[in-house]
């Protein structure tokens, strides 16, 4: 979870208390036999979810087939309580005794089982949790004015974009109240409440446990006249508890993918991940620095599975920014993800709010919101501050809602661009803020923005890096000439997200000036560069 990390010590117990009975994910070769087509996607994906997929361009393969069921019964014969599935995956979680492990990876149709939680979960429930929040006193005017109007979501409103007809789906660690809480009540008495599971325990109870969900959800949803106003007040929500906050192993990404999956599925638009990995409980599950790449985590993988079919994802950068690790956390390292920074209300970076690159090289985070006394509403009513990139990640995903009400025909990738070309440094994003402090005005109105890049570091020494801003499968020619006007490189290539950064080698060239054209589409542009030794 992208909130400090505690320890519940006490709570950890030797592995032989657990009866030696875990959590696996059991991964299968193929699909063959499956009772679905992609002919006919209604089997296993709303309407909205389709109508999504062609607005993006994507097509369907056997990868969104739902697993085959014949498999999953002959793993269940074998004695495993079997869960969740994943289509993308093409696997399945379950809760066994370690002794059958040996029997399921036998089977024919099997190609790895993977442990990703000791001991067993999936059954049972578990107490209340608080955490305490500074009390903001009375008033009679929006509490949280500043964070809306830090990043235009006060003009959004004014504009009539509130988030009505948006799907947004929130994974979190429990949403505590949520379904007594006056502040939420227009969410049950409108019908806006779509869904709500709990990946955790496989129950459909999310209002019992950490409170994390029910901040992040009074951010966006949260509703007390006169006093509290959140980003996206009249959207509706998918509700998803993906976190364990007693245990942190490799499981909590699963449950992230197969949420994901689910909300897929239903036609979301927008995800709000206030959530990230690195270290786990297990120390053989940890992440490292270059894992933080877009494509090595498991959670990663999933986010970018469901940015390609056309969900806008917005997830928190993480809370290490004054700790050793210090780098962003995943999924946010994810391409096309957009991860959120943490300032105050001075537009002054939070010291705990992750920094970048992603290990690759890419900007991250992407941009940056109010993370630091940010105000929310606690589980007992009352209205407080709160500080965590947790917080900032809501924010943005409610300016995202606003974009997709505003722009109903826009890609994921459009909405990603406009976020990030709206923001302030726009035009010199670095480690710390991103791409800076977006705005929901300048992204709505944005026309200019489809081609525009970034390069970087200039003087250099080595390696000239380029960032394309909406890297959409757009034909490029870039051409380097030295200061004679000879070329001496040319690239022409359609570039996507994997290219980004792109990189052009100048250690065999000698020190000097050189001159970079670019070409994409009807836009065309020169820079100078200064080759250092």
């Amino acid at each position: 979870m992208a909130v400090n990390r505690v320890a519940f010590i006490w709570l950890i117990l030797p592995v032989s208390v657990f009866a030696q009975t875990n959590r696996y994910f059991v991964s299968f070769k193929d699909k063959a036999n499956s009772n679905y087509t992609v002919a006919s996607p209604l089997q296993f994906l709303s309407q909205k979810s389709i109508d999504r997929r062609t607005r993006e361009n994507f097509t369907m393969s056997e990868e969104d087939l739902p697993v085959n069921q014949d498999y999953v019964q002959q793993v269940k014969a074998l004695g495993a309580e079997c869960y969740f599935t994943s289509k993308w995956f093409n696997g399945l979680l379950v809760q066994t005794e370690a002794s059958i492990v040996s029997s399921i990876r036998a089977l024919p149709f099997v190609t790895k089982v993977e442990l990703v939680a000791w001991g067993a979960r999936l059954t049972g429930g578990r107490a209340k949790a608080n955490q305490k929040f500074e009390r903001l006193s009375a008033t009679t005017s929006l509490q949280n004015q500043a964070q809306l109007q830090m990043i235009g979501l006060d003009k959004m409103h004014t504009d009539g974009f509130h988030g009505e007809g948006i799907d947004i789906a929130v994974f979190d660690a429990g949403f505590n109240s949520v379904d007594t809480l006056s502040a939420f009540k227009a969410l049950y008495q409108e019908g806006r409440i779509k869904a709500a599971f709990n990946f955790v325990q496989n129950s459909s109870n999310v209002y019992a446990g950490y409170p994390h969900g029910t901040w992040v959800l009074s951010i966006m949803a949260g509703n007390v006249p006169n006093k509290y106003l959140g980003g996206a007040y009249k959207a509706n929500f998918f509700l998803y508890q993906t976190e364990d906050v007693f245990t942190e192993y490799r499981v909590e990404e699963y449950n992230w993918l197969f949420a994901a999956e689910k909300a897929d599925s239903a036609g979301v638009d927008v995800i709000n991940s206030s959530l990230g990995y690195y270290q786990f409980d297990d120390l053989s599950m940890d992440y490292t620095y270059k894992d933080m790449d877009g494509k090595t985590s498991v959670v990663a993988r999933a986010a970018r599975k469901v940015f390609e079919r056309g969900i806008v994802v917005v997830n928190s950068a993480g809370n290490e920014g004054n700790k050793p690790w210090k780098y962003i956390i995943t999924p946010s390292d994810a391409a096309g993800v957009i991860s959120c920074g943490g300032i105050d209300d001075l537009g002054k970076l939070a010291s705990f709010s992750s920094i970048g690159p992603a290990s690759d090289g890419r900007v991250k985070p992407d941009v940056c919101a109010m993370a630091y006394n940010t105000v929310l509403i606690d589980i007992d009513g009352y209205i407080r501050h709160g500080n965590g990139t947790s917080f900032s990640s809501p924010l943005v995903a409610c300016l995202a809602a606003g974009l997709r009400q505003a722009l109903p025909n826009a890609s994921a990738d459009e909405i990603y661009s406009r976020l990030i070309n709206s923001a302030s440094q726009a035009n010199k994003p670095d480690n710390f803020f991103g791409y800076g402090i977006p705005n929901f005005e300048s992204a709505r109105t944005l026309t200019d923005f489809e081609d525009e890049f970034e390069i970087y570091p200039n003087p250099t020494t080595n390696l000239l890096k380029i960032i394309f801003k909406n890297p959409n499968a757009h034909e490029v020619k870039a051409t380097l000439y030295n200061s004679a006007g000879q070329k001496v490189f040319e690239i022409n290539k359609s570039v996507t997200w994997e290219d980004n950064p792109y990189e052009i080698d100048l250690s065999h060239f000698s020190a000097g000036l050189f001159f970079l054209r670019i070409d994409a589409g009807a836009n065309s542009s020169s820079q100078k560069i200064l080759k250092m030794n």
